[in-house]
């Protein structure tokens, strides 16, 4: 199979902006050729994605621009175009760093990004994906949701995934919570906690305070504050997504970000200040955003991956009145043409380095890190 340079052409002319617009450097392709596309060009591909039943906020052009505009990854999402539709999907970028090589990520710092197919399997997005892969020098591909459709892939991380059905009134929502939970949020009500959700940009720099804290208790460096500030500025702005706050006395005491897809939505990051883990901020936060989703008109509600030796925060999830289900990434190593295993390194000697690091020095590390990670 060859694969084409190709990209959606914004619509010029009078022309339709259709899939139609699809166009290689030299030729037309036939339909059905599996194209790797930079969805950055093409204006109209987020409402193409909304038309797919299966598509999430990690396929959009939102967070592509965000992991190019904050890192510098390429993106090439192998794309099957059928009439005016997306027919198959699969979103990859290009990890280039010369720590850790090039290679191919579906995709970096993505909770889980299933390809988009038909009922029947789309081998041929693999076959382009490793081509591609071949022809650019990439290390390796991951995919970060194995389906089943990659002929010969075996799992090489699993984790948790939770989600919450949101087609319920509030009553019936808040039942489907653990009863610890609702202790929770009583306490945080008596305590007098205030929850507030915010769209403006400026937001993501009170969340951002609270989760190098969290980072830090982690013993994880923060992502650098131009990761959130892209947030901000390609997500929040457009109306893609929210910053849920929890305040005690005036002062911020938890905070989440969730990102919006048609009727779904993702719970993508939280934090919060431990030393107020006793008025329960998260239980009563969290809440708050299950009900806010949910008279938005939102179906449904992912809490994105957990570890699976992180016990304590599948507990918390469990106890929204989530869906327990196990996804699993598949990790492709090109030069030795094999599927490969790998370790979950949630905790290891390096944390406890991380935690003793004055505070300019743990955010320097993370500015320094991550745009060799993924």
């Amino acid at each position: 199979m060859s694969v084409c340079t190709a990209q959606f052409r914004a619509p010029q002319n009078g022309t339709s902006g259709t899939a139609h617009g699809v166009q290689s450097r030299t030729s037309y392709l036939a339909k059905g050729d599996v194209l790797p596309v930079d969805p950055r060009a093409y204006p109209e591909w987020d409402s193409l994605l909304l038309e797919h039943s299966g598509s999430s906020f990690f396929h959009t052009t939102s967070w592509a621009r965000v992991l190019h505009d904050t890192y510098g990854h390429r993106p090439f999402y192998l794309t099957k175009v059928n009439g005016s539709k997306i027919h198959a999907l699969l979103p990859v970028m290009e990890v280039s760093s010369w720590c850790t090589r090039r290679r191919g990520v579906s995709l970096p710092f993505t909770d889980l990004c299933p390809p988009l197919t038909s009922r029947t399997p789309e081998p041929d997005l693999y076959e382009a994906a490793l081509e591609l892969g071949h022809q650019r020098g990439w290390q390796s591909l991951q995919c970060r949701y194995h389906t089943g459709d990659w002929p010969g892939a075996k799992p090489s991380l699993s984790f948790y995934s939770h989600s919450i059905d949101l087609q319920h009134d509030s009553e019936t929502l808040l039942k489907r919570t653990a009863g610890s939970l609702r202790r929770g949020i009583r306490k945080a009500e008596e305590e007098g906690l205030q929850i507030s959700f915010d769209t403006e940009p400026d937001s993501l720099s009170l969340y951002y305070s609270l989760h190098c804290r969290t980072r830090r208790k982690h013993g994880v460096p923060p992502q650098p504050f131009r990761f959130f500030a892209n947030i901000g500025r390609h997500v929040l702005r457009p109306g893609l997504g929210f910053v849920a706050s929890a305040r005690w006395q005036g002062r911020p005491v938890a905070a989440a970000v969730f990102f919006k897809h048609g009727s779904r939505v993702i719970y993508k990051f939280g934090a919060s200040d431990y030393r107020f883990q006793h008025l329960r901020p998260n239980n009563l936060l969290m809440w708050k955003a299950i009900e806010h989703c949910a008279s938005s008109g939102c179906e449904s509600l992912h809490l994105g991956r957990t570890s699976m030796s992180n016990e304590g925060l599948r507990r918390f999830k469990l106890s929204l009145g989530a869906d327990e289900h196990t996804i699993s990434y598949a990790k492709y190593d090109l030069n030795h043409h094999s599927f490969v295993r790998e370790s979950d390194r949630a905790e290891g000697p390096i944390n406890r380095i991380f935690r003793c690091l004055p505070s300019p020095l743990f955010r320097l590390a993370g500015q320094m890190i991550y745009p060799h990670l993924s």
